[in-house]
């Protein structure tokens, strides 16, 4: 991350979306009923802008969440796996991530973006739970105060973002597919706002680009309905978003009941295509924010046992490997190029292009080093994943299989690429810090109000690993902690706890986690990099009270090194450049500031500037934390 960079990881939740995007409602039409009304949408029927495609896709995060379960016990195809609801969340969590750093690179100036600032700063409010920055009190959300030029800019800006945030943190197969239907919808938004002839196109564009980036495009599968759904907005006989949108989602649904026959392997398991239910999700929500009804679809049961379905790997075949990695300075020759490469490696091969210069390619194969060695061949190779797949969650016998992931940088490869069972535990306050434990792989305990000792042990005991490494981040003092491991260590578990005192020393830590380690070497560079942060954070004082350095009042900044006060100043601002200065006075080459719920308007960007003058050379990530005990946590390595 380039110095002065803000990003903000994830959207967790929508504010008043109801439990039941999908209701499970036995006996509800496929098609076409309306019960529900989604809050604070609607109206929309004659095109969305940029705020309100964001709210979409904050929306998408919301219903995947909820959907997630069902749509795992759908997956049977090309793997019974269980994990597809899974990994399109994870790809739209990063897609949103992607397009809300860049309102708020807008708002804050950094990076030498443009746009609608006022209504870039609605956006940047909602992403945050905050205020707007002064001066978008009065900005119409979706950049209509500006015109519908503003507007039309905004929605391509955000859509672009969102289909390269879509790219570059895909998960599986169908979260690339994703990726392809934003992109669609992307390029066919230039210049104009998402009404229904935008919506037709670009659902016709991300069709034909999720079929490109395939190697054998298998039928009966999402991209036959998705197909389905381009077809039947190309024959709404309306021209209104809002009709086309219902269009589309009644075609999708429709196509879905239709693909558990189309396929022996779903036919077999009594389901439909899991990522096809999938897309439907999407399609639903659009219908949703444009007109605030939901569409009320069926809950489909969840697949027979997989290991039935004649698609589990013969005792003979040799282990195979889920590889992904991200690629650059390709090109469309050399692109396809590696898709033929793979294609004779593997199956279920896809490289698809983000629009912007970027791909990312997906293969299962037997040998995961010459598919990376393939992807090196077509450009500088990035981001590697390999996961191993099981024959079927049974076969794992409860081992956590899914979770078995070897993040790999710089082409580096485990010995032997063997999977290790080993999962992190991180403790983290604010939605946005739980978004980076979970994009760094960790499972993430929620410390907020206030983390108990015995739910910290529930949820080790939860995990599915026979190693677990926690990190506390502070939550709980030492001696309770000592208490937890003790318990939960037994004959089936292993149980570290790394000492991180706070989230920034956490995410250091999470930085250098690599499983392709036995799990004491791993735990000895997690450590050696949570100590190798300096921490501190910055504070408003709640009441009088008596620190180290003399008395704070209500309302005072205070500056904290670890759990001690350094720093009182009756400017917040003027604080937290002290405090920088101090930590920065005894050297520091990354500087990460998370930000938390309470934290003043324009707080982090000052205090980032501030380094930038002050300490050159001096790199700074900016994260939304959403914690509310911090204004910033601030870490120095």
């Amino acid at each position: 991350m380039t110095r002065n960079e803000v990003a903000v990881p994830e959207t967790r939740q929508v504010s008043g979306v109801p439990d039941g995007l999908s209701p499970g409602l036995d006996g509800a039409s496929v098609a076409g009923e309306r019960v529900v009304r989604l809050p604070r949408s609607g109206g929309f029927e004659a095109g969305l802008g940029g705020a309100e495609f964001l709210q979409w896709g904050r929306a998408c995060v919301a219903a995947l969440e909820r959907a997630r379960a069902e749509i795992d016990a759908l997956n049977v195809f090309p793997v019974p796996d269980s994990d597809t609801g899974r990994n399109l969340l994870a790809t739209m969590r990063a897609a949103v991530a992607e397009a809300e750093s860049v309102a708020v690179a807008t708002v804050y100036g950094v990076g030498g973006r443009t746009g609608d600032v006022d209504a870039d700063a609605e956006v940047v409010a909602g992403a945050t739970g905050g205020r707007p920055p002064t001066g978008a009190a009065g900005a119409n959300a979706g950049g209509a105060a500006g015109g519908g030029g503003r507007a039309a800019e905004q929605l391509h800006r955000y859509a672009a973002a969102m289909a390269r945030g879509a790219v570059s943190g895909a998960r599986g197969n169908s979260g690339i597919i994703l990726s392809q239907v934003l992109r669609g919808i992307a390029e066919s938004a230039v210049q104009r706002e998402l009404t229904g002839e935008t919506y037709r196109d670009g659902l016709a564009r991300a069709a034909a680009l999720a079929r490109d980036s395939l190697s054998e495009p298998v039928e009966g599968t999402v991209l036959t309905v998705l197909d389905r759904a381009s077809d039947a907005a190309r024959e709404c006989l309306e021209r209104g978003l809002a009709e086309v949108a219902r269009a589309a989602a009644d075609g999708a649904a429709r196509a879905l009941e239709q693909t558990r026959d189309q396929l022996a392997v779903l036919r077999a398991a009594g389901v439909v295509d899991a990522g096809a239910r999938g897309l439907l999700v999407l399609l639903d929500t659009m219908v949703a924010v444009v007109t605030g009804e939901i569409p009320a679809r069926r809950e489909y049961p969840p697949a027979a046992d997989p290991s039935h379905t004649g698609r589990g790997r013969a005792a003979t075949e040799p282990m195979r490997y889920e590889v992904m990695f991200r690629i650059a300075a390709a090109d469309d020759r050399r692109a396809a190029a590696l898709r033929a490469r793979l294609a004779q490696l593997g199956d279920s091969v896809i490289v698809a292009a983000d629009g912007a210069g970027g791909w990312t390619a997906h293969v299962h194969c037997a040998e995961a080093g010459a598919a990376v060695e393939a992807g090196m061949a077509a450009g500088a190779v990035r981001d590697i994943r390999i996961e191993y797949l099981a024959e079927s969650p049974a076969a794992e016998a409860g081992a956590g299989w899914t979770d078995r992931v070897t993040s790999l940088s710089g082409g580096r490869c485990a010995a032997g690429g063997t999977a290790v069972d080993r999962g992190v535990l991180a403790v983290a306050a604010g939605a946005g810090a739980a978004g980076l434990f979970e994009a760094a792989g960790a499972v993430v305990l929620d410390a907020e109000p206030a983390l108990e000792s015995a739910a910290l042990l529930a949820a080790i005991r939860g995990m599915p690993h026979r190693e677990v490494l926690v990190l506390p981040n502070g939550a709980l003092p030492a001696h309770e902690l000592v208490a937890v491991g003790v318990a939960a260590r037994d004959a089936y578990r292993d149980v570290l706890l790394l000492p991180s005192a706070s989230m920034v020393q956490g995410l250091a830590a999470m930085a250098v986690h690599d499983r392709a380690r036995i799990a004491v070497d791993d735990a000895f560079a997690m450590s050696e990099a949570a100590a190798g942060t300096r921490w501190g954070s910055l504070r408003r004082a709640e009441e009088r009270a008596l620190t180290m350095v003399g008395t704070c009042a209500p309302g005072d900044g205070l500056g904290l090194v670890g759990h001690d006060v350094v720093v009182i100043d009756r400017d917040t601002r003027a604080a937290g450049q002290t405090l920088l200065d101090r930590m920065l006075g005894l050297g520091g080459e990354l500087v990460t500031l998370l930000v938390g719920t309470p934290a003043p308007e324009g707080l982090a960007a000052d205090l980032a500037r501030h380094i930038g003058a002050e300490f050159p050379g001096v790199e700074v990530s900016v994260y939304s934390g959403g914690q509310r005990a911090d204004l910033i946590q601030i870490g120095v390595e």
